[in-house]
C-alpha cells in the first residue's frame, strides 16, 4: 500500500514496496483494458526487473488487481491535482518520499513549468539519479533530487530550502504511502511545517484507515501488507479515521482540510469500466489548501 521510501533506512536502491508499486503501474498498462487510468512504464524501465517480472507472486493478475487499481488511482489523482495547480500558476512541487515517482519523465511539458523537488533517502536518490542518466532522461535543471538522511536526524525542511525551495511562494506538497510508517507526533510536526507555507499552497497526503473501516473483502490484503511491512522491519505504526486525520490537520493549522475517500477515486476513475477493475479500500487522502 505504500509508494515512497521516506522512512528511516538508507539503502542503495528503492525498497521492495516502491518497486512493487512501479511494477503494478506497468501491469495496468500491459494487462488491463484501455482506457488506462494512468500510463506509466517509466518505473518499469528504472527498475529493469528482468524478463520474468510478471511471474512474481506479487504480480498475480487476479490476486493483486484491486491493489494495482488503487495505486494507479492514487497516482492519477495527484497528477490531476498537480496539473490543475500548474494551470493556476503554482510553480513549486514537492514530493515527500518520492521513491519511483515518474511525473517528471512522463509529463515534462507540465513538470518543466515547475521547480520539482523529490525528497527521499540518499541511497535511493543516488540510485535514481544514476538510472535516469543511464536511460537518457538525465536530470533537467528544474528537477531537484533532494537526499535526506533521516537516520542521521537530518531535517527534510532544511534540505529542501538548501535545494532552492522558496517557502514564500505557493507550492504543492504531496506525500503518498508514508504516513503509516510515522508516529502521530511526526506527522503532526510535518503538518505544522506545511501549514507555515505561503497562501495558495496545497497538501495531498494519504493515510491508512483502521481495519474496521476497510471493506471486508479488502481486509485480508491489508493484513498481508501489514505483516509484510513488519517482517521487513518497517511496521505500520499509524492508522487514522478520517475524523481523526482532519482533527490532526486542523490542530496543526491547516484550517481548510478535507477528506477524499478511496470510494471517490473509484467512482471518478473506474465508474465507466466494463472489466470489473476497481481499487481496494483502506487508503484515503487528506487534502488541504492554505
Amino acid at each position: 500500500m505504500k509508494g515512497g521510501t521516506m522512512r528511516g533506512e538508507v539503502t542503495g536502491r528503492p525498497d521492495n514496496t516502491a518497486v512493487r508499486c512501479a511494477l503494478w503501474r506497468a501491469m495496468h498498462v500491459r494487462l488491463d483494458a484501455a482506457p488506462h487510468v494512468l500510463a506509466d512504464e517509466v518505473g518499469l524501465q528504472l527498475v529493469a526487473p528482468g524478463a520474468d517480472w510478471r511471474r512474481r507472486p506479487d504480480m498475480d493478475p487476479a490476486a493483486t488487481s484491486a491493489f494495482r487499481a488503487a495505486m494507479v488511482a492514487r497516482a492519477r489523482f495527484i497528477e490531476d491535482l498537480v496539473t490543475e495547480q500548474v494551470e493556476l500558476g503554482v510553480t513549486q512541487y514537492v514530493i515527500l518520499g518520492a521513491g519511483l515517482d515518474t511525473f517528471a519523465q512522463r509529463r515534462p511539458e507540465a513538470a518543466s513549468r515547475l521547480q520539482l523537488f523529490e525528497v527521499d533517502q540518499p541511497g535511493t536518490q543516488a540510485w535514481k539519479r544514476r538510472r535516469l542518466v543511464e536511460l537518457g532522461y538525465g536530470i533537467p535543471e528544474w528537477l531537484h533530487l533532494v537526499p535526506v538522511d533521516f537516520e542521521a536526524g537530518e531535517s527534510w525542511w532544511e534540505q529542501l530550502a538548501a535545494a532552492g525551495f522558496d517557502p514564500h511562494s505557493p507550492a504543492i506538497i504531496v506525500s503518498t504511502g508514508v504516513s503509516m510508517y510515522l508516529t502521530e507526533d511526526a506527522t503532526a510536526a510535518t503538518l505544522r511545517q506545511i501549514a507555515a507555507l505561503a497562501p495558495g499552497s496545497t497538501l495531498a497526503m494519504t493515510f491508512l484507515l483502521p481495519a474496521g473501516l476497510v471493506d471486508e473483502s479488502d481486509r485480508s490484503g491489508l493484513q498481508a501488507s501489514e505483516e509484510g511491512a513488519r517482517a521487513a522491519g518497517t511496521p505500520f505504526v499509524s492508522f487514522y479515521t478520517p475524523q481523526d486525520m482532519l482533527a490532526l490537520a486542523r490542530e496543526a493549522g491547516l484550517k481548510d482540510a478535507r477528506h477524499v475517500s478511496g470510494a471517490v477515486l473509484a467512482e471518478r476513475y473506474f465508474a465507466d469500466r466494463n472489466d470489473g477493475l476497481r481499487p481496494s479500500s483502506g487508503e484515503d487522502f487528506l487534502l488541504a489548501t492554505l
